[in-house]
């Protein structure tokens, strides 16, 4: 269950980035004090642990309602993956989540921007859902549903430390640093979505025979 905490720790880590959010963070807070910079931070935190937790309990239960195989789940999964992580790589990590130039301005015109567009679509998208549906069919014990769970909480917190220390970490690793680490991540993405996108397809290609 160790070995699982952490594969699905660094996977899920990797997919979110939140520290690619933090120049969009800091470019749709502009005008905030540090409280309420702070407020918004632990709003997003919270929103997106909720957000991740209900499609990953309850993920299965959408996919058979509208009548998905989790074969497609995988494949449709990895291209979203793939695609996210091509996003980083290419440097266009807000642009791969829905957020242009209209979102940016919309922001600033809302008084509460941790839910949308920060918690969703920006930090748990596509990518992260897919992935952790198909983590809970992967590994169908409860045991095991728990590690991943305690995972997406403890990202919740840490993506609430990362927005909270936006200001600093953008001084100390600057856009150029930031962008660095989303390209490295970005490999990692991709690489997963090929691994899933395969897994899918001969999954898909088994059920067939």
């Amino acid at each position: 269950m160790i070995e699982l905490f952490f594969a699905v720790l660094g996977a899920l880590f990797s997919v979110v980035n939140p520290l690619g959010a933090v120049p969009v963070f800091l470019a749709m807070t502009p005008d905030y004090t540090v409280p309420e910079r702070n407020s918004t931070a632990r709003s997003t935190g919270v929103y997106f642990t909720l957000i991740l937790l209900g499609f990953f309990f309850a993920g299965t239960q959408i996919l058979e309602f509208f009548g998905i195989h989790i074969s497609a789940m995988r494949i449709a999964g990895g291209v979203m993956i793939l695609s996210s992580g091509y996003g980083l790589i290419s440097g266009k990590f807000a642009e791969n989540r829905a957020i242009n130039k209209e979102v940016e301005e919309e922001a600033l015109q809302k008084q509460d921007i941790s839910f949308a567009p920060l918690a969703m679509p920006l930090l748990s998208g596509p990518g992260s859902i897919s992935y952790l549906i198909t983590q809970y069919n992967e590994n169908p014990s409860w045991e095991a549903h728990l590690v991943v769970a305690a995972v997406i909480v403890l990202l919740g917190f840490l993506v609430y430390l990362i927005l909270r220390s936006a200001r600093y970490l953008y001084k100390i690793l600057g856009e150029a640093g930031l962008k660095a680490l989303s390209r490295v991540m970005g490999f990692i993405v991709m690489s997963l979505g090929v691994q899933y996108m395969i897994a899918g397809v001969i999954q898909l290609i088994g059920e067939m025979k």
